[in-house]
This record gives structure tokens, C-alpha cells and sequence, in this order.
């Protein structure tokens, strides 16, 4: 059973969900060599020991995107139909916007945004198939324009495949783990370098995303998914099945509720186990729950937000929307009861590729601003040039940087001399 615990033996859980990536980076890091130094040898070589590649080919042939897309289902095609409208109108939200303005006479400044060249979106292809994450790192890039989208999935299935092609994207590759991040990373003859890296993956992509962030642009370092939810009452069989719902992913997975009701408590726990009795990927679940997971008893739902603070979770579950004033750092939110968490997996619009293991402290998740730059613009006339002279060379003469100051006077000396 999911244990109930006091506030005071909570610390517990912010200190055992961090990463753990030396040892994974141990064994990557002798993989990124070989990638940068053989190339395409390498990248086939781990393919087919780590993903199962049979053949030569990394690339998935155009004639396979098309035969798996005539293959999905009516429901399957209206469903991605309907989720990728809402992931597409949400990324268009996001989306910085040029403007200008004028912030004294003559200083116009500005910023111009343009798209990255070449991205790659890493698929998982593990556990379980996920077309979910090719729609929410694609969408996004296709909104800022980003002209080359790559794919990469190790084993992909037929729905990733099919997903792929309806969103038009033919550059699908059958490779993952860290031999993907670095051929992307340093590019190939046969596989594009990328301006960046985006999706989730294990242990070992992670460790290999974090070791070539200097190579390569990438989203977040990301870990096992996590879930807080905040509540003080309410349905014990939906919040039971919101933390089923998250501890299903990976034995390494959080589902944690913080609530000041022990009833509630007590029952959420009861209906755990009934919903697991049941469920198919129980032994996850199982795995999930008693080792990462816990029902937290906290004295007032301001101390439970102060927690989910600290912990600052991937997803955060709130009960209304007045606690939003409270919430500092979370990777999405979800609020009210009728906002489960798989409804932003999925199809409300929002981006589920989201920061993990406290990394939404320092951003949100990913977004169609990830795939553009925003480039600052400024255009000064003598006159304004003239005003900030003083600021200019007296600030570029304290660093010990003369022909900086120079440069602006030697300007308006000439536009002197022309007057």
C-alpha cells in the first residue's frame, strides 16, 4: 500500500527523487566518442545492438511513414486530429512576437524572432509507444517555423510512424539512447546536426543530453515523472486514479498527495489498492508507489503548497483556482477536478514535456519559444546617439575599454564636422 507519512518525514522524498546520473554518464560518455569520432559506423553499430536494428538503413524509408499512416484507425485518426488543434493553438499562444518601440526621441529598439534551422525530437520507444510526445515536440516546432524536423525513436512502432507522417514529417530515424543525442549533436553523414534536442527519454539520454549541452541546444535535463496533488477533500476514486495514473509510467515514477485529512488519506490509500487489483500495469505501479510515492498529512493546504513549492513538481494538482496566487515553481497545473493530468498528456493543448526533479524551478515546460531566437534590434539617430554619449564613454572608459568610447565619438565629431 502507498505509505502515509507526516509533513515531518517528507524531506525524505525531495532528497530521493534527484537524478542519479554519474553512473549513467560512466557509461555514455565512451559512446559519444565513438560517435563523434566514427560517425555513422558507430551510430549503426549501437543501433542494432541497442535498438534492434536489422538492415543499414538509420532512416525509416518514406513508403513506411505512409504504409503505417493508412494503417491508423478512424478513432485514432480524430483523436489526433482534435489533440494536435488544441497542442497547435496553445504553441501559437506561446510564440514570442516581433515588435518595436521608440523609448526616447530617436532610440527605437526592438526584436526580431526567427526560427531555429534543424531540430530533433527524441521519441521514446521503450515501455510504451508514445505518439503523445511526437505531436507535443513536432507541433511546436512547426509553429515557429522551423524548416528541418527530425524524428528519432528506437524501435518505433506503427502509430509513431503513422503520427509522423500525418504531421508530414519524413525525416524519422530508428535509433535512441545516447548514440541518437550524439549523432544529432555532432551530425553525420546520413543524420543532420541539430541546433537542438528536445523529448524525454532514460537515464542514459539524459545523461547524454547533459553531457553535449554545450554541443547542442537541448530542453531541460529531464527525470522520472512526478506528481503532487494538493486536496482537502473530494473524490478518493479520482484521486486514486490520478496517482495510478502516474506511478503506471515507471518504477521510478512520484505520485504524492498532500492533504490535512487523515479520512481522505485513509481512503485514497484504500482505493489504490482496489483500483490496482485490476489495473494492467499494476507491477509498475506497485514498484512506483512504495518506493517513490507517498500520502503526505500536512496542518493546512497553505502548508501543502509550500511543500509542492520546494519539490517543484512536473505536475501540480489543485483543488481551485484561488491557490494559484500560492504556486511558485510547477511545470504545469492543473485545476479543479475535472483537470485530470492525462487530459494534458494528451489533447487540452498545453505542452507535456515538462521540466522534472526540481528543474521547474528555473523554467516551465517545452514551448514554441524553445524553437525560435528572439534577436534584439536597436536603431539610434545622431541626435539620440548624441544623448547617450556621456553614458557611453563614461561607462566604456571605467572598464578600461577606450575604443569603445571612441567609436561613439568619432561620430560626433564627423556629424559635427558635416553640420
Amino acid at each position: 500500500m502507498v505509505p502515509i507519512i507526516n509533513s515531518s518525514e517528507a524531506e525524505q522524498l525531495l532528497r530521493h527523487r534527484q537524478l542519479r546520473l554519474i553512473e549513467a554518464e560512466k557509461v555514455v560518455r565512451p559512446i559519444l566518442y565513438a560517435v563523434r569520432t566514427r560517425g555513422d559506423r558507430a551510430v549503426l553499430n549501437y543501433a542494432r545492438v541497442f535498438d534492434g536494428l536489422e538492415g543499414n538503413s538509420l532512416k525509416v524509408p518514406e513508403e513506411r511513414l505512409q504504409a503505417a499512416q493508412r494503417r491508423l484507425s478512424p478513432e485514432l485518426r480524430s483523436a489526433i486530429k482534435q489533440a494536435a488543434q488544441n497542442i497547435r493553438a496553445f504553441a501559437r499562444l506561446q510564440l514570442p512576437s516581433e515588435k518595436s518601440v521608440t523609448l526616447s526621441p530617436g532610440l527605437k529598439v526592438g526584436q526580431i524572432v526567427r526560427p531555429l534551422d534543424t531540430v530533433a525530437a527524441y521519441i521514446p520507444g521503450g515501455r510504451y509507444p508514445l505518439p503523445s510526445t511526437l505531436l507535443m515536440t513536432v507541433i511546436p516546432a512547426q509553429v515557429a517555423g522551423v524548416r528541418n524536423i527530425c524524428v528519432t525513436c528506437p524501435r518505433p512502432t506503427d502509430v509513431v510512424l503513422g503520427v509522423a507522417a500525418t504531421l508530414k514529417v519524413n525525416q524519422v530515424f530508428q535509433i535512441g539512447g545516447a548514440h541518437a543525442i550524439a549523432a544529432f549533436a555532432y551530425g553525420t553523414r546520413t543524420i543532420p546536426k541539430a541546433d537542438r534536442i528536445v523529448g524525454p527519454g532514460n537515464i542514459y539520454v539524459t545523461a547524454a543530453k547533459r553531457l553535449l549541452a554545450g554541443e547542442v541546444g537541448i530542453d531541460f535535463i529531464a527525470g522520472p515523472t512526478e506528481i503532487v496533488i494538493v486536496a482537502a477533500d473530494g473524490n478518493p476514486r479520482w484521486i486514486a486514479a490520478d496517482m495510478l495514473a502516474q506511478a503506471e509510467h515507471d518504477p521510478e515514477a512520484s505520485a504524492i498527495l498532500l492533504t490535512p485529512s487523515r479520512p481522505l488519506a485513509r481512503a485514497v490509500a484504500e482505493e489504490i489498492e482496489r483500483q490496482l487489483q485490476d489495473l494492467p500495469t499494476a507491477p509498475i505501479a506497485r514498484r512506483a508507489l512504495k518506493k517513490n510515492s507517498a500520502i503526505v498529512l500536512v496542518r493546512s493546504l497553505e502548508e501543502a503548497l509550500e511543500f509542492a513549492n520546494r519539490f517543484a513538481p512536473e505536475h501540480l494538482s489543485i483543488p481551485e483556482p484561488r491557490l494559484l496566487k500560492l504556486v511558485q515553481h510547477a511545470g504545469s497545473v492543473f485545476i479543479g477536478p475535472a483537470s485530470p493530468e492525462a487530459a494534458g498528456d494528451y489533447a487540452s493543448g498545453p505542452n507535456h514535456v515538462l521540466p522534472t526533479s526540481g528543474v521547474a524551478r528555473l523554467r516551465g515546460g517545452l514551448s514554441a519559444a524553445d524553437f525560435v531566437k528572439v534577436i534584439a534590434t536597436q536603431q539610434l539617430t545622431m541626435g539620440a546617439l548624441s544623448k547617450l554619449a556621456p553614458a557611453i564613454t563614461t561607462l566604456a572608459r571605467a572598464e578600461g575599454l577606450e575604443a569603445h568610447a571612441r567609436s561613439v565619438e568619432v561620430r560626433l565629431d564627423t556629424g559635427a564636422k558635416k553640420k
